[in-house]
């Protein structure tokens, strides 16, 4: 079943907001999803040459102080850490792939779940409404926000396994549905270089558009690929640096509406979710149609 959300703020002044308005439509979904939930933030970007990470370790005890004192002697530089909850947010001066190398060898129980400039992936199981307040999301500032509520039907409930999935630098999707040909792309994908991290078909979608990505194709080039590749039924959202997208499968069997004003984009699998954004009663309201890319950018940095 599961339910998803996203909110892309079009004015900054309503940044510092995003918590409040993003954590109310995340905990409408919880019917849909009681299972587990996780979201992704587009907040401050770090400067060129730095890596943001999110690292999550099950034990909420976890000594960060000293992976982070350990990290600061193999790159003779302190991370700037920031501990919430099971998840730890570090930006470094330093390549994504040398402190993924580093942390592989150094922390094998501490899994990695963004990289880029400005994402943050935090999820956990248990009902929705606790995972928001764990994570204390209301206090969120950023451009742009997605977010799923899961109800587990192929997999086992885990924080692995649950969304968003992300595959690439500050590139990540959340998906209600299900992909029939996951495990034959998964193996292509991997032989094209690649990784994942679970047996989740959503996290196979978010591989296929990095790969895409990487090949040179922009976002709404990669998704109008991802219709003739990807089988199954899906409604996906994506985020990215500095955009959001929106794409249903040929049938559009899985709910999905959207609203714009001149303030913001969002997205919901039911109009509940966004009764409560401003100036909803004059928003445009739409049900995304069947294999069409809705996307949107900024160019804030």
């Amino acid at each position: 079943m599961c339910g998803i959300v996203g909110l892309f703020f079009k004015n900054p002044a309503l940044e510092p907001e995003l918590g409040h308005y993003f954590s109310v439509m995340l905990d409408s979904m919880s019917s849909r999803g009681p299972d587990s939930a996780g979201f992704a933030v587009y907040g401050d970007e770090v400067p060129a040459g730095c890596v943001k990470l999110t690292l999550h370790h099950p034990n909420e005890q976890f000594d960060w102080a000293a992976l982070a004192s350990a990290m600061s002697h193999r790159f003779q530089v302190a991370p700037n850490v920031k501990v919430n909850a099971t998840h730890a947010r570090l930006i470094l001066p330093a390549a994504e792939q040398d402190a993924r190398a580093w942390l592989t060898e150094r922390f094998p129980g501490v899994a990695v779940m963004s990289a880029g400039r400005r994402i943050e992936i935090m999820k956990e199981v248990g009902a929705p409404a606790a995972v928001l307040a764990r994570f204390n999301v209301r206090q969120m500032t950023g451009s742009h926000a997605i977010g799923h509520t899961r109800m587990a039907t192929e997999s086992a409930v885990t924080t692995a396994g649950s969304h968003p999935f992300s595959t690439g630098p500050d590139l990540c999707l959340v998906h209600n549905g299900s992909l029939s040909n996951h495990n034959r792309l998964r193996a292509q994908l991997q032989r094209a270089g690649i990784e994942f991290r679970t047996d989740n078909d959503s996290e196979v979608a978010a591989g296929y558009l990095t790969w895409r990505l990487q090949q040179g194709a922009s976002l709404k080039e990669a998704l109008e690929a991802a219709l003739h590749d990807l089988d199954g039924f899906y409604t996906f959202t994506i985020g990215t640096r500095d955009g959001f997208a929106v794409l249903r499968d040929p049938i559009a069997c899985k709910p999905a509406v959207m609203a714009e004003t001149d303030d913001y984009v969002a997205m919901a699998s039911e109009y509940r979710s966004l009764v409560g954004l401003p100036g909803i009663e004059r928003a445009h309201l739409w049900e995304p149609e069947p294999a069409t890319v809705y996307s949107w950018t900024t160019s804030r940095n």
